[in-house]
């Protein structure tokens, strides 16, 4: 199977330095993906569970562009702005991962963007 771009018209528009995702050998590599509304293209949320949520909203439709799901998520990496907002973010992820969740990584986020606080990125099975 070649590799494919998938993009998702339901997420925000990347840059074009990269692609939203990449389905290959049966997995989805999505992109890290932050809480940008894609209807207005700025960020969403003022706290890290409305910020996150919007991070995994994007990432659900980019997945389901790709024929995948959340449920199909076998590793994220969270890339967080403040440290302390980890407790937050962490009460946002358990709503949308409840059981099985996946595996998982975090980082500190190198560069720091205006309202950003945190980025997500995901391979989920195709």
């Amino acid at each position: 199977m070649p590799r494919q771009i998938v993009f998702s018209s339901k997420a925000a528009k990347p840059p074009s330095s990269y692609s939203q995702a990449v389905k290959a050998a049966g997995l989805v590599f999505v992109s890290g993906t932050a809480p940008v509304d894609p209807a207005t293209g700025a960020i969403n949320g003022a706290t890290i569970q409305e910020q996150t949520a919007q991070c995994l909203a994007n990432i659900q439709a980019i997945l389901e562009a790709a024929g995948s799901s959340l449920d199909k998520v076998a590793s994220a990496t969270i890339v967080l702005a403040d440290e302390d907002d980890f407790a937050g973010m962490n009460e946002e992820w358990l709503k949308w991962f409840p059981t099985d969740p996946p595996a998982r990584q975090g980082a500190k986020m190198p560069v720091r963007v205006p309202g950003l606080k945190v980025s997500i990125a995901v391979v989920a099975e195709a």
